[in-house]
């Protein structure tokens, strides 16, 4: 099943380089250049990552961060956010982000980190149905 990908920035050259770089690597996307998109979404659309901009027009994405990790139903979304900034690393992380890259960054470093954002989500969930079957092995015997 193809991982599905929501990218949040209001630069339309950046979606566009990012949507053909996922495309390239089949990875299925929805794109908008309003943040607060991201908090609209009903469960069926979460996506298995979210790409958000930290700086957009009318919103900072480190509020969407925030928002994101505050609902249960979003909060292990791995959220990678990215900027012009390079100093702001740090705060984006602080708003729960689970990575960032600054801009310009190279496209083998974006689907690197997505692919390591992915894969730590796998070994999480796995992990944690271990722990509940281990945990429920214990309250039988």
């Amino acid at each position: 099943m193809l991982k599905r990908i929501f990218v949040a920035d209001d630069d339309p050259g950046i979606v566009d380089a990012i949507e053909m770089m996922l495309d390239f690597y089949g990875y299925s996307f929805t794109s908008t250049y309003d943040g607060n998109d991201l908090l609209k979404l009903e469960p069926a659309q979460y996506p298995d990552l979210i790409l958000l901009d930290i700086w957009m027009s009318g919103v900072d994405g480190r509020d969407v961060c925030r928002a994101l990790k505050a609902n249960e139903q979003t909060a292990q979304i791995p959220v990678l956010m990215i900027s012009a900034g390079k100093d702001i690393g740090k705060s984006a992380l602080e708003a729960g982000a689970d990575a960032f890259l600054a801009k310009p960054f190279d496209m083998d470093q974006l689907i690197e980190t997505i692919e390591s954002l992915l894969n730590q989500r796998v070994t999480d969930a796995v992990e944690q149905q271990m722990k509940n079957i281990t945990s429920s092995q214990q309250h039988v015997a």
